[in-house]
């Protein structure tokens, strides 16, 4: 029995990669057809400029696609998957207040719009804005909370944008 097992653990891959056909499908049940990506780093064109967010937010980005898709990642206008984009807002708000009308939560928003161009599949191709955010206390600094509150964010909006572009639910 354990034999058994042991075989179908071995060869369950490389039975899911010949019934896939001319497609790869990972674990996270993104369907690649290409090899190569580029990535253009992000623009900031938000009101509110943080100097380290366009870099923060474009190597989350990044990350979360090659470590989820085996894609190569190139610097060329070739690739078979051409990411490009712009940080359009970030923002800070109340978005409680205490019965003397003074905050007590605030909350950080950050949107980014996406250029996503599928080389192999001109219907996959879209434009379009994703919008995340976090609540902190009002008493915190921003600037104290501000690199856990971008990484949160920065994580929300990489699956948003990876689901996207390569996870078709």
């Amino acid at each position: 029995m354990l034999l058994k097992q042991l075989l179908l653990l071995l060869f369950l891959p490389i039975l899911m990669l010949s019934l896939a056909g001319c497609h790869i499908y990972s674990l996270s049940g993104a369907t690649i057809e290409g090899k190569t990506l580029n990535i253009h780093e992000l623009d900031n064109k938000a009101r509110n400029v943080v100097p380290s967010l366009s870099a923060s937010l474009t190597d989350m980005l990044r990350s979360r696609i090659l470590s989820q898709t085996g894609l190569s990642p190139v610097n060329k206008d070739d690739a078979d998957y051409d990411m490009s984009g712009a940080i359009t807002s970030y923002e800070v708000t109340v978005t409680g207040a205490t019965g003397v009308q003074v905050a007590s939560k605030n909350r950080l928003t950050i949107s980014v719009q996406i250029v996503f161009k599928n080389r192999l599949n001109e219907k996959a191709n879209f434009t379009q804005t994703f919008t995340r955010f976090s609540d902190f206390d009002a008493s915190q600094i921003l600037q104290s909370v501000e690199p856990a509150l971008i990484t949160d964010i920065g994580t929300q909006l990489a699956d948003d944008i990876f689901n996207k572009a390569f996870v078709n639910w």
